[in-house]
């Protein structure tokens, strides 16, 4: 090796605390609960990788507003869960959280502005303060008034971390503060009174009347939001992870330097962590009180009442964990084994219907008096886990292992078991996982009694643990643009809401079955590409799950660089169906997506946008017109909206424009 990759010299200057890549550009990533290093994602024709909203998943029309995936995906953790996963989408997390390692300062800015002054506002920046600390820091909002009544969102979400590594290689330490402060409005779904989709007078979306809130013009100030009636999801996570080393050390020495290596052994771990979920209905001027008497049950008086439900809950989390790595030169392969005491705390109340306002009910709340329906409990949890991975060092083998079981607490008897293995078969084939995940838990605590969203009106009811299995593969055949994948679900004792406020729980077994295919085709030999995604989907037994039979996603376009150096372009025509089903239905007051059997749920045509993307060194620009397909020939506007989740139609033509710059200082 050279002497300009010194990282340890025994000289007085400064080339003793060099890396040797000062002078150029060496940025990778990692994971909390990953230890290898990771590149970016520099995938131009993909939008939905700029937006926090995959291609399969459905909202109720706005970007920020309460979403869904197309796809069956239950739960599958065991342990506490507060039961709230509507707004997932929209969440920081630590699972998701990347730890930089960086040689200069870095920089992300992403800006995107929409129609109806739909905006979101992305920033990252990362650097290393000398070779043994990285800091980073990210914040992004996201703010869209929308295009029907009381469906403005306002989203802003914040990260801070470090990652600290010792001289010696034998200490790390790494620290995670993250906040989500989510804002949605609630208009319960247009009237159905009459048809006002196809109504004269009522093209300009925003006159269409709804079941919740007051009439108002939607603000197109993002620095000011006014949500009267809506959902309130406030979370915070502070959490510090220590890493000490045992093992050998070793060197390799240059002319001019050392480079001090280590080969960790033994790691003694501990992870603290402590949360906050505080999950709020709030409807600061009920209009319509025979809208909750009529859909919860729930006796309030308009038009002066003040309406909230909340949920809060604190949860505190220690953990020691060790490890063993057999091969000395191989950190991807260890045996891990850790206990975990979690502490929960929590506060559900529904207050009384009463002429108070909101501002003096909430200081009562926060100067500690007691209000009515006020209940505040203590839980815990003391759990084992275990973890074993072997990625080899030849990379042919990746096999990983894990398992979690509650000893007692709140959640005693809950498990959760999961091992894949793959393969490299070789260039020619590629990729071959197979993988086995078992779950048992105890139903999310919103189904508990003593949480505030169980409603007064709804029956009393005990549920079982939930156990469900997952046996899927995949087949990644990079060489032929190709991906095919299974998934085999077998689920006892689902828990699902069965109206927009009655739990219920489906004893019986179901399976389900999950056909994914991912294929790229070449259209002649100058840049253009068909890219199709396909997902088949069937049930098997009266389980409580409605999916569609295929749901699927095309692309259509050019990707190349039309013989500019400098230039990496895509644009072409996209387009995303799926086939006519009972689709799940949607409760503002719970912010729960529920089971219903009524309704065929199809789309008037497949969504349709029209799309260009391109990239110059570090800039990247999107322009996309989407929702194409709503235009209406005898009316001349773009009014055919689809209504993929009942009463919530999506909007008609979207123009998008967007930017995301990196900078390397």
């Amino acid at each position: 090796m050279g002497g300009n990759m010194g990282g340890g010299g025994k000289g007085g200057d400064s080339v003793a605390h060099r890396t040797g890549l000062e002078d150029s550009i060496t940025i990778h990533f990692r994971f909390l609960d990953s230890s290898g290093l990771r590149n970016f994602d520099s995938t131009l024709y993909d939008f939905t990788k700029k937006v926090p909203l995959p291609w399969y998943h459905q909202h109720l029309g706005n970007l920020g507003n309460a979403s869904r995936s197309l796809l069956f995906t239950p739960i599958m953790q065991s342990g506490w869960d507060h039961g709230f996963h509507a707004y997932d989408n929209y969440m920081f997390t630590v699972a998701e959280t990347r730890f930089f390692n960086t040689t200069r300062p870095y920089t992300e800015l992403n800006y995107l502005l929409g129609s109806r002054s739909e905006q979101m506002i992305n920033i990252v920046h990362t650097q290393n303060v000398g070779p043994l600390l990285n800091l980073g820091i990210q914040y992004r909002l996201i703010n869209s008034p929308g295009l029907f009544q009381n469906a403005n969102t306002n989203h802003n979400n914040y990260r801070f971390t470090s990652w600290y590594q010792s001289k010696n290689k034998r200490y790390q330490n790494f620290i995670v503060l993250l906040g989500n402060k989510l804002q949605s409005g609630e208009n319960g779904g247009i009237k159905t009174d009459t048809n006002y989709l196809d109504l004269v007078g009522y093209e300009e979306r925003s006159s269409v009347p709804t079941q919740l809130g007051t009439a108002q013009v939607n603000s197109r100030n993002f620095f000011t939001t006014n949500i009267g009636t809506g959902t309130f999801f406030t979370t915070a996570t502070y959490l510090m992870r220590q890493q000490y080393d045992l093992g050998q050390k070793d060197s390799i020495v240059t002319d001019s330097t050392v480079i001090p290596l280590f080969y960790p052994r033994l790691r003694l771990e501990h992870t603290i962590s402590y949360s906050t979920y505080n999950y709020r209905f709030k409807d600061n001027q009920v209009v319509d009180s025979a809208w909750y008497k009529n859909n919860y049950g729930i006796d309030v008086k308009a038009p002066r009442d003040t309406f909230m439900i909340r949920d809060y809950w604190r949860e505190l989390v220690n953990d020691f964990s060790v490890y063993q790595f057999p091969d000395a030169k191989n950190a991807q392969q260890f045996v891990k084994v850790g206990a975990s005491l979690q502490m929960l705390s929590s506060t559900f109340y529904s207050p009384p219907i009463k002429n108070i306002s909101p501002i003096l009910f909430l200081q009562n709340l926060a100067n500690g008096v007691d209000m009515t329906g006020q209940i505040s409990t203590n839980a815990h949890n003391f759990f084992l886990h275990g973890e074993y991975r072997n990625r080899t060092r030849n990379k042919k083998w990746d096999i990983e292992a894990s398992g979690k079981f509650y000893v007692n607490g709140l959640n005693a008897g809950d498990y959760d078991a999961y091992i894949s293995l793959q393969r490299f078969l070789g260039q020619r084939i590629g990729y071959l996982r197979a993988a086995f995940q078992n779950t048992n838990r105890t139903p999310s605590f919103i189904y508990d009694q003593a949480s505030s969203f169980y409603l007064p009106a709804a029956t009393p009811l005990t549920f079982k643990k939930e156990n469900i299995t997952n046996i899927f593969a995949t087949l990644d055949m990079p060489r032929y643009g190709l991906k095919l994948s299974g998934s085999y679900y077998l689920v006892t004792n689902l828990t699902y809401f069965k109206s927009r406020y009655q739990p219920e729980q489906f004893s019986s077994l179901f399976n389900l079955l999950r056909v994914t295919g991912e294929k790229q085709f070449k259209l002649g030999r100058r840049g253009w590409n068909w890219r199709t995604w396909v997902i088949l989907q069937q049930r098997a037994g009266d389980g409580p799950v409605n999916v569609p039979l295929i749901t699927t996603r095309n692309m259509i376009g050019y990707d190349g660089n039309l013989g500019f150096k400098n230039l990496a372009i895509s644009f072409g025509l996209e387009a995303k169906y799926f086939t006519a089903y009972k689709a799940p239905a949607y409760s503002p007051l719970i912010g729960q997506y529920y089971f219903q059997d009524t309704v065929n749920v199809k789309l008037r045509t497949p969504e349709m946008s029209l799309y260009m993307h391109f990239r110059i060194k570090s800039f990247n620009a999107y322009v996309r017109a989407e929702n194409l397909n709503t235009f209406n020939v005898s009316k001349g506007g773009f009014t055919k909206n689809n209504i993929p989740t009942i009463n919530y139609p999506y909007p008609g033509l979207q123009i998008r424009v967007g930017i995301f710059w990196s900078f390397v200082n």
